[in-house]
């Protein structure tokens, strides 16, 4: 089944009018695992398609223009009768701004919040995947990266040659497809390894947040499908990222080339390139070619078959371009 990231908002430190604060989603399976929560997150999600029936929340530090949207989204999933739990996750000393943001909302909830403070290599685990964590480089306060990891899918199951071979459809194919041994009625025993190939590796996308460039990010990027990487600054202004611990589009697409990673997509755009962030893009291209912008309403798909499909940008309330 398809991987789908889509972005709900692109823009450094504040709105503008073309993009929205950060936020991203991943829609893998039929599960979203949403990512920081920027102001005015919960129209994007309305407006982008996102079901406010997620459960896990992700933030990769508390700075306002990751959190601030926390509040409303609260409370609107109180105000359409929300009881399960909500899952927020955060790195060490999180909880006390995410707890404020929760109490603004006055009134309480009509559903479980649980707050985990995370450390650096601190995995998530789920049943066939996991998001590892990571420290990023964004000045004094903690601040997590996250890889979200498959697990090694089957091998490809051959069942063209499984008919040649008189293996009847059925029961038979998912066991040998697994891995085990199968008899059949004429005595002969079939491997595996006849008709599965290799494991295959699980997809891995990595979301750094706000980031100056870090061997921790080039670690965690390594033959990623994906990295999302923010990229405030265009060349010009390499001091300034410097100094307010961000990065250029440049530096971002020499971490992406060092980690090897199949696509960069640049996020966290400053306002001064909000409308027209090709200079931005050129930057990246002329180290990492695969690089892209993003904006608000961009997805991106990542299929089974390991071929990242092109980018498309939605259009309209909720219409997704594919």
């Amino acid at each position: 089944m398809p991987l789908l990231v889509r972005f709900l908002g692109t823009a450094a430190s504040r709105p503008t009018v073309e993009r929205g604060v950060s936020s991203l989603a991943i829609i893998r399976e039929g599960e979203t695992l949403m990512f920081d929560c920027g102001e005015g997150t919960q129209r994007q999600m309305m407006r982008y398609g996102i079901s406010f029936a997620f459960d896990d929340l992700f933030f990769t530090h508390v700075h306002s223009d990751h959190i601030l949207g926390l509040t409303g989204l609260i409370r609107t999933m109180a105000l359409q009768g929300r009881t399960e739990p909500l899952r927020l996750w955060g790195p060490r000393g999180a909880g006390k701004t995410l707890r404020q943001c929760i109490s603004l909302g006055g009134e309480r909830t009509t559903f479980p919040i649980e707050i985990t403070e995370l450390e650096p290599g601190e995995p998530v685990k789920r049943p066939d995947y996991h998001l590892d964590t990571f420290a990023v480089s964004h000045g004094p306060s903690q601040s997590l990266g996250y890889a979200l990891v498959e697990e090694e899918r089957l091998g490809r199951f051959n069942p063209d040659l499984a008919r040649e071979m008189g293996i009847p459809e059925g029961p038979l194919w998912g066991r040998i497809h697994k891995g085990q041994s199968i008899t059949l009625d004429d005595g002969r025993v079939i491997e595996p390894s006849v008709l599965v190939g290799e494991r295959r590796r699980g997809r891995r996308i990595v979301i750094t947040g706000d980031t100056r460039p870090c061997e921790n990010t080039i670690a965690a990027a390594q033959d990623a499908d994906l990295l999302i990487h923010e990229a405030t600054f265009a060349d010009d202004e390499a001091a300034r990222a410097l100094e307010t611990g961000h990065s250029t589009a440049r530096e971002a697409a020499e971490v992406a080339r060092k980690a090897g990673a199949r696509r960069l997509v640049l996020t966290h755009i400053s306002a001064r390139y909000s409308r027209d962030a090709h200079e931005l893009e050129r930057e990246a291209r002329s180290v990492f070619p695969r690089s892209s912008i993003a904006r608000d309403g961009t997805e991106i798909e990542l299929s089974l078959t390991e071929e990242l499909a092109a980018v498309t940008e939605a259009e309209g309330a909720n219409g997704i371009v594919n």
